[in-house]
């Protein structure tokens, strides 16, 4: 078995269940069969575990949204790749998400914040682009990319946090009533 990815598996299960905070070094070297020199020897220290962490698990995050966010003229059509491709990694990636999640709303000066800030500005800037794109579309979008961008992304956390809390699932319908409400408001 490879140690440096049995590390990271280790790693994300802790910090999914606990938060950054709360796990330390001593404990992912001890959950991953391993001495706490040889965490080091791959990583560095807590924060390059953690970075290594994020650089794999939200890489292919980010990959997997750019693709799903070609936007070709339809963007109903889009938003509705978009919506899927996150409650499919959701479904598939729990443990990441809800340690992204997590980190994203653990204080600004906080070591977990500052390491997944990149990547949630990553994530922001697909939508943004989707929505600049499609304001050549349609001018009632024009100047509102990042407002568009941040409401559709936080809509999607807040459904993919329900989820998280076997509240609710995420299916076809579902992403069809988020891009519906979506472009329609609240009173359609």
């Amino acid at each position: 078995m490879d140690n440096r990815q049995h590390l990271l598996d280790c790693a994300l299960m802790l910090l999914s269940q606990r938060g950054y905070d709360a796990v330390g070094v001593q404990e992912v070297a001890k959950a991953a069969g391993v001495t706490k020199p040889t965490l080091y020897h791959y990583f560095g220290s807590k924060r390059g575990l953690l970075e290594s962490l994020l650089k794999q698990e939200a890489g292919e995050l980010v990959s997997v949204i750019f693709a799903a966010a070609a936007y070709h003229g339809d963007l109903v059509l889009t938003l509705e790749n978009i919506a899927r491709a996150y409650f499919q990694l959701a479904q598939e990636a729990t443990s990441y998400y809800r340690m992204q999640m997590t980190m994203f709303i653990s204080p600004p000066e906080s070591e977990a914040n500052q390491a997944v800030q990149p990547y949630m500005r990553q994530q922001v800037e697909i939508l943004e682009d989707v929505f600049l794109k499609a304001a050549a579309d349609h001018g009632n979008l024009k100047g509102r990319h990042q407002r568009n961008a941040a409401v559709f992304q936080g809509e999607i956390n807040a459904l993919i946090g329900l989820f998280l809390n076997n509240r609710l699932d995420l299916t076809g319908e579902t992403v069809y009533q988020l891009v519906h409400q979506f472009m329609h408001g609240i009173f359609s």
